[in-house]
């Protein structure tokens, strides 16, 4: 299926769901808001209210003072996220006759802007938008259900939705429970890419990153002599890359070297079987998402990782897109073409077990506090991390206190503690990462993307600091040392009009911008002859393909097309790198090192697998590689 019938499908389904809660869920037993002081006005009326990402417009249809129909547009809403509400809350709106409904939990500022709009198109009938947000009610009674499946999967984000593709294709019934009222998670919210190895995207590309893989030798052998795992791995690098240059053919690249960089990344307390897993099958996840219609063809360098190696999307014009807004549609459109059922609104709260101990099901709590229960011969735990619990947070690592999260609001380790419950193993969670460039007043994530397509980072003082591509471990300490915490990450307009992602951060207003340098700088309040020098300096250092004072390898394209654009940047809480202990064929083991029969896991919930620190490409490519094996090992024991 080509992109565009893709994008138009999905909007179908979105309509379509949305029209089926209208009719038969949402307005079943409501009560009608008041239809206000004004009776007697008809017709169609619009109004605007700012969203996340631009206008969003909504328009109430009026029939004698009584709103019958309501439709929105907000085209710079993220997708994913803001889409939901767009497609959910106007069938709400136009059912109850009110605007007090509720929002999309994880899409506030985009159910804000729907309600303000709707007020706003009330204020163009000559109405009061107060005689219309009478609290919406449902008398309908909740009642508890059983639902029989082959697999059950808890959470609909990348790593579910996966697991859940690859059961239904082995003829297995799957449910998947979500707590959310949209899928995607923290999955729909990753902005990068994924990293693959031996791709036939990398050969696309010329090879110029050899002092990238001359450092990471160098860092295993100055670093990780005492390492068994990385010593053998930069060993057999090291082979490789001495054959390549004696041949230079192709892209280089290797499995091994990825395996290499993932665990230095980690500082070596991977575990190693998990780390070969996940990059062994990686060009084969690659392949797979390909098969299903999801291209990531675009490979780009980013931190952590000695070559080009992250796979990103692209928009018909060759912009870059984030990659989370793009594959979770996607994977949700491949959920219902295979048949899959995903419960919104549905919270798991406990994992159910046989005499024997082995897992059977789960037992939820539906969106009306009903009590849902799927029977089940296998269970997948895809519910993410704990990174939106910040009191789970601190207790694993106190001096966290205090930061803001990039996560969304269902991660909240309900996934560990159901496992646990049942006697799970738990592996470093104590080991948690900050991300260095979250956008410091919204707590937006600011994609690494652009550090590796050629984006500095400048301090206060408009100086650089640190290697920008660098582990994101380091680069957050380093800001964090910087006056203020804070950093400010420069672009340039050519970078802007490579991607889509730039260009939304400049409508949603997140950028200061410059006609020169010294405009720049005039405008986020630093020294304008240190930060043009800055500037300046590091043009140089893109000629020389040379960054004598921070060892940067990898450079891109100078920035130096007018107009400059900074984005205000700090630290946050990320990405949970402790989870539930499994092995590589996902199956959760306790406490002991035993495995716990028909249970499976796979995503953020799990350990083990990035260690001390997590390489941005590596989440997506986690999620989708162990969701393809965690789906086929609960196929393989339903059987």
């Amino acid at each position: 299926m080509k992109k565009a019938q893709i994008k138009k499908s999905v909007s179908a389904l979105a309509m379509a769901a949305v029209i089926a809660v209208s009719l038969f869920g949402y307005g079943c037993g409501a009560k009608s808001a008041s239809t206000g002081s004004d009776a007697g006005v008809s017709g169609d009326f619009t109004g605007t209210a700012k969203g996340f990402g631009g206008d969003v417009s909504v328009t109430l249809t009026l029939t004698d003072g009584a709103i019958t129909g309501c439709t929105a547009e907000g085209k710079d809403e993220t997708q994913g996220v803001g889409s939901e509400a767009i497609a959910q809350m106007p069938g709400k709106i136009a059912e109850s006759g009110s605007i007090a409904v509720d929002g999309v939990s994880g899409a506030t500022a985009t159910s804000t802007a729907i309600k303000e709009a709707a007020a706003a198109a009330l204020t163009a009938a000559g109405l009061n938008p107060d005689d219309y947000k009478t609290a919406v009610e449902n008398d309908a009674a909740a009642e508890d259900s059983t639902v029989d499946a082959d697999v059950v999967v808890v959470g609909a984000g990348g790593a579910g939705m996966t697991a859940a593709i690859t059961a239904a294709a082995e003829g297995k019934s799957v449910v998947v429970l979500e707590s959310q009222s949209m899928v995607g998670g923290n999955s729909v919210r990753a902005t990068g890419g994924m990293n693959a190895a031996k791709t036939v995207y990398q050969d696309e590309n010329e090879f110029g990153e050899s002092a990238g893989v001359e450092k990471t030798l160098k860092t295993a052998a100055e670093k990780y002599a005492d390492n068994e795992t990385i010593t053998a791995l930069a060993a057999t690098v090291a082979e490789q890359w001495a054959a390549y240059q004696a041949n230079p053919t192709g892209y280089f690249d290797s499995v091994e070297l990825m395996e290499l960089d993932t665990m230095i990344g980690g500082k070596g307390i991977n575990d190693p079987a998990l780390v070969e897993t996940l990059c062994e099958n990686s060009a084969d996840a690659i392949d797979w998402l390909d098969e299903n219609g999801i291209t990531l063809h675009s490979v780009s360098s980013f931190g952590g990782a000695s070559v080009k190696r992250i796979h990103r999307p692209v928009d018909a014009e060759g912009k870059t897109l984030s990659v989370g807004s793009y594959m979770i549609p996607l994977l949700q459109e491949n959920c219902e073409k295979a048949g899959v059922q995903i419960l919104l609104n549905t919270t798991a709260n406990e994992i159910l077990t046989d005499a024997n101990g082995a897992a059977c099901g789960v037992k939820a709590t539906g969106a009306s506090g009903e009590t849902v229960t799927v029977n089940a011969k296998a269970v997948v735990l895809t519910s993410g991390g704990f990174g939106a619990n910040l009191d789970m947070v601190v207790k694993y690592k106190p001096e966290l206190k205090g930061f803001m999260t990039t996560n969304a609001p269902g991660i909240l380790g309900q996934g560990i503690e159901m496992a646990t419950a049942i006697g799970a193993g738990t592996v470093d969670m104590d080991q948690i990462q900050i991300h260095p460039t979250v956008e410091a007043n919204t707590a937006a994530l600011i994609t690494e993307g652009l550090r590796g397509d050629g984006a500095i980072l400048v301090n206060a003082d408009g100086k650089r600091f640190i290697d920008e591509v660098g582990t994101r471990d380091v680069v957050s300490a380093a800001e964090i040392a910087q006056p203020g915490s804070y950093s400010w990450l420069v672009v340039d307009q050519a970078m802007a009009d490579a991607s889509s992602v730039i260009q939304g951060y400049i409508k949603k207003g997140y950028t200061a911008e410059g006609a020169t340098y010294e405009e720049l700088a005039k405008a986020i309040g630093v020294d304008e002859a240190t930060f043009a020098e800055t500037m300046n300096n590091w043009n140089q250092c893109v000629a020389d393909k040379a960054d004598a004072e921070f060892g940067r390898t990898s450079f891109a394209n100078p920035l130096d097309t007018a107009p400059y654009y900074a984005i205000k940047v700090t630290a946050g809480v990320h990405h949970t790198m402790g989870g539930l202990t499994i092995n590589t064929n996902t199956e959760v083991l306790d406490t002991n090192g035993n495995v716990i029969p028909g249970l499976f896991a796979a995503g953020e919930i799990t350990g083990g697998v990035h260690g001390a620190n997590r390489l941005g490409g590596n989440a997506v490519a986690d999620f989708t590689v162990f969701g393809r094996i965690a789906g086929q090992a609960a196929s393989d024991y339903a059987a």
